[in-house]
């Protein structure tokens, strides 16, 4: 190396941690002779792998076992828990809060590097919708995962204990909004989860139970093809599922789900997975970005028309030199985050050792997603499965893919045993507010999030 090289990487999700693991693996050596150091800043000092997300959600798969902590796999990495708010490219530097910012009181810091990893992928893309901020739960993080499966199980206590037939039917009426991959997979993992929760309920009948999917476009998952899709959307609506084509959410104020076709649903749970968009972060930055708001990259990974500046994964627009068509870019998925990350990785060791850099290269293979519990929908080199087959590749394709033989191994033994056992009904509403009933034992008062709400999720 021809100098002393802090590199810096913003976001610890899949970009961020597989471009780091790459940097630590390939800079051994440098890192050894205090020649190269790597920081990696992240707001939580995890990685979460979203397509188990679901599966945590019906109580399939541990929560803590879809996470991957970062000290773990980063052991020659700095980690900063905290966000980085705003960069100064032209004078290297990163404006950083972190958990003590707070208490120490100095305001936010500033961390300067000489390459920069810019992976902090992206955020909910939400409307301005009356109640939306304040009804809707998303479906992004393992702590919204397993808040959801918490709260549709109390929804059910509620239902099962009311007399009032009102409350009893928004209880048991669940509003998802968005047909990618998050929304059809979250809805059929927990329509699976509580129809087969009934059973233990002695007047809630999987029949009682309304769900109803809306997307504002004419098809849900457009990445299995549109046979698939369609398939989807007979299979759901074979469940008692209602599936509203061309439809938006355009109210949940005072709990009622007010759609574009006139049709309204008093309801207690609306999840939102209506897309993301860029962090912005990016905004806050002096680097080139497209007209939606992603940073300008080259093949090589780099971002356009500044040095010592690298991106990927949901941030970045990068060239998609496989494309027929000039000027598309690489789908913001996990499957080119991935591949991306670990070519960004070694690209960075290449320009810090002055050689030259490699194309990211690859061709879309295909999506898979799961439909519930045996059931699934693939697309993938150009073969279509459905059904216990797709639900399979599903499961195989993701084991394979979930980071460090730790995660893989616990995963697969909570698979076995689930085939094993019966399913967990539990509900542990009570985690999002845990000192709620010891501040009224103690005499005080709740939180304002926890009155009036002993459990917490509703």
């Amino acid at each position: 190396m021809k100098e002393r090289a802090r590199i810096l990487v913003v976001g610890g999700g899949y970009v961020g941690m597989y471009t780091a693991l790459r940097l630590q693996r390939q800079l051994r050596q440098e890192i050894g002779r205090g020649e190269a150091e790597i920081t990696v800043v992240t707001p939580d000092p995890y990685m979460t792998y979203q397509p188990f997300l679901p599966e945590a959600a019906a109580g399939a798969v541990s929560p803590r076992h879809v996470v991957v902590p970062l000290r773990r796999v980063l052991p020659h990495c700095r980690i900063v828990a905290g966000e980085v708010t705003a960069i100064d490219h032209a004078r290297r530097t990163a404006t950083l809060t972190t958990l003590a910012t707070d208490e120490e009181g100095t305001g936010p810091r500033r961390l300067t590097y000489d390459e920069l990893v810019l992976a902090p992928g992206s955020v909910s893309r939400t409307l301005p919708i009356p109640g939306l901020a304040d009804h809707a739960i998303g479906f992004k993080t393992v702590e919204e995962a397993i808040g959801l499966r918490n709260h549709v199980i109390e929804q059910m206590d509620i239902a099962s204990s009311t007399r009032d037939p009102a409350i009893r039917d928004a209880a048991l009426t669940f509003v998802f909004v968005g047909g990618g991959f998050a929304g059809v997979e979250a809805l059929a993992e927990l329509e699976d989860m509580a129809r087969y929760t009934t059973r233990y309920y002695h007047n809630v009948e999987p029949e009682d139970l309304k769900w109803i999917l809306v997307e504002a476009s004419d098809r849900i998952l457009p990445e299995v093809g549109e046979d698939m899709g369609r398939y989807t959307v007979s299979e759901l609506r074979r469940r008692n599922i209602d599936v509203r084509l061309g439809t938006r959410l355009e109210s949940c104020a005072d709990r009622v789900a007010v759609l574009s076709d006139g049709a309204r649903f008093p309801t207690r749970t609306v999840v939102w997975t209506a897309g993301v968009k860029p962090h912005p972060v990016l905004a806050a930055s002096d680097l080139p970005r497209t007209e939606h708001g992603r940073l300008k990259c080259t093949p090589e990974l780099t971002i356009e028309g500044v040095t010592h500046a690298w991106a990927a994964g949901d941030a970045a627009a990068v060239p998609d030199v496989t494309a027929d068509r000039p000027g598309t870019h690489t789908a913001p998925n996990a499957q080119h985050a991935v591949r991306q990350a670990k070519l960004l990785g070694d690209n960075i060791a290449r320009s810090l050792r002055g050689e030259p850099l490699q194309t990211y290269a690859h061709k879309y293979v295909g999506s898979v997603a799961s439909l519930g519990l045996h059931k699934g929908v693939a697309h993938v080199y150009g073969r279509k499965l459905k059904g216990y087959p797709a639900w399979f590749m599903h499961r195989a394709y993701h084991l394979s893919r979930i980071p460090t033989f730790n995660r893989k191994a616990r995963v697969l033994a909570e698979w076995t045993l689930s085939g094993l056992f019966k399913r967990e009904i539990v509900s542990l509403g009570s985690l999002e507010h845990p000192r709620a009933e010891f501040e009224l034992a103690a005499g005080g008062k709740p939180s304002d999030e926890a009155s009036g709400d002993p459990k917490g999720s509703s």
